[in-house]
C-alpha cells in the first residue's frame, strides 16, 4: 500500500463475527492491493473486535476503529467514507464475498472509461453456507449517456447492488450523506447516478449473502429496519408514513440539487411523477435474494475458485 492509498474500502460492522473473518480474507486476498481497509465496528457485543484486532495485526492496510456506542447502521457507514483517503472509495459488507479480481476490474474500468463514476460487476446470490442460490442478471440503464434515462431505470426496474460498488470519492462528496428512511438506499444511488453513468463489469465476481441474521432478514417491518439504520429513528417521531413520504421526498431532492440542465431535470420530474401514479410492474425493485432459486448447478463458475479466502489470503 503506498502512504496514501488510491482505493479506500470502508467496513461497516456489528455483531459480525459469524462471517467477517471469511469477508476479510476475501478482500485482502484481491489481486489489486493499493487499498485501505477501514473497519469501523459499531459497539459490537460478539467476538467482532478480537477478530478485527488479529486482523489489523498481521495486516497494516487495515484502520480499525471501535466505536463507544451503537450510533446506526446508516451513521456508521457514512462515518467510514469520512475517514477515507483514498480518491476512489468502496463500501464492503461484512458478510459478503468478493472474486479475487473484483476490484483490479472495477479500477481498470474506472481508469479506461473517464465519464464513468462507479463501476461494479455481475453478481449472485450465496447461503448461509457460501452456496450459489440466485444469479443476477443486470438490467438497469444506469450506463446510459442521458440522466433522466437513468433515473428512469432505477425508478422502475429491479434494482441491483450499486451502492457497493468503486465510486470516484469526488462525486460522492457531491451527494447528500445516505439518510436513514425507507429505502434511502435507493434514493441515494439513485442520486449518485444522476452525476454520471455507470459501468457493470461483466464478469461474477460479487456474492452477496443471504441468511436469516442479514439485516433485512432480522427487521422485517419497515420500521425495524429504520430503526436499525439510525436508533433516532425509534419513537412516536417517526411514524410509518413519515419514513415514506421521506423516502419519496428523498428523490425529488435528489433530482433538485443534482448538475442537470432545466430539460434534463423536468424529464426527471416526469419519470417520478409517473412512478408516483403508477404501480411499478410486480417484482419491480425486490432484492434478488428474495426471487425463486435457481439450481446452483446451472452456473458455470464456482464462488471457491473466485472468492480469495478460499485460496488464501496474501500477506
Amino acid at each position: 500500500m503506498t502512504a496514501r492509498p488510491r482505493l479506500s474500502i470502508g467496513l461497516p460492522v456489528y455483531n459480525g463475527e459469524e462471517y467477517l473473518a471469511e469477508s476479510l480474507d476475501a478482500l485482502l486476498g484481491q489481486t489489486y492491493e493499493d487499498f485501505e481497509l477501514i473497519v469501523s465496528d459499531n459497539a459490537s457485543t460478539d467476538g467482532t473486535a478480537e477478530i478485527c484486532r488479529t486482523y489489523a495485526a498481521k495486516d497494516s492496510r487495515i484502520r480499525y476503529f471501535r466505536l463507544p456506542r451503537n450510533i446506526g447502521a446508516t451513521p456508521n457507514h457514512n462515518l467510514v467514507f469520512a475517514r477515507s483517503r483514498g480518491e476512489l472509495f468502496k463500501w464492503a459488507s461484512h458478510d459478503d464475498l468478493y472474486g479475487r479480481d473484483l476490484l483490479l476490474r472495477c479500477v481498470e474500468a474506472l481508469d479506461e472509461r473517464p465519464e464513468v463514476i462507479l463501476a461494479h460487476a455481475d453478481q449472485a446470490v450465496i447461503d448461509g453456507d457460501g452456496q450459489l442460490k440466485v444469479p443476477y442478471e443486470y438490467g438497469l440503464a444506469t450506463a446510459s449517456p442521458h440522466a433522466p434515462e437513468r433515473f428512469r431505470s432505477m425508478l422502475f426496474e429491479p434494482g441491483g447492488d450499486d451502492f457497493y460498488g468503486v465510486l470516484r470519492a469526488d462525486v460522492l462528496r457531491r451527494v447528500r450523506p445516505m439518510d436513514s428512511y425507507h429505502h434511502a438506499d435507493r434514493t441515494f444511488v439513485a442520486e449518485i447516478a444522476l452525476h454520471g453513468p455507470f459501468h457493470q463489469v461483466p464478469e461474477l465476481l460479487y456474492f452477496r449473502r443471504d441468511h436469516p441474521t442479514r439485516a433485512e432478514r432480522a427487521n422485517p417491518s419497515k420500521r425495524s429496519r429504520c430503526v436499525n439504520l439510525d436508533p433516532r429513528r425509534a419513537g412516536p417521531l417517526h411514524p410509518t408514513p413519515r419514513l415514506l413520504a421521506e423516502y419519496v421526498w428523498g428523490f425529488v431532492s435528489a433530482v433538485r440539487r443534482a448538475p442537470l440542465s432545466p430539460a434534463d431535470r423536468r424529464a426527471c420530474f416526469g419519470h417520478l411523477a409517473a412512478w408516483l401514479t403508477s404501480r411499478a410492474r410486480p417484482g419491480a425493485g425486490e432484492r434478488v435474494e428474495d426471487r425463486d432459486p435457481v439450481d446452483p448447478a446451472l452456473l458455470t463458475v464456482s464462488v471457491d475458485a473466485l472468492v480469495a479466502g478460499r485460496e488464501g489470503r496474501t500477506a
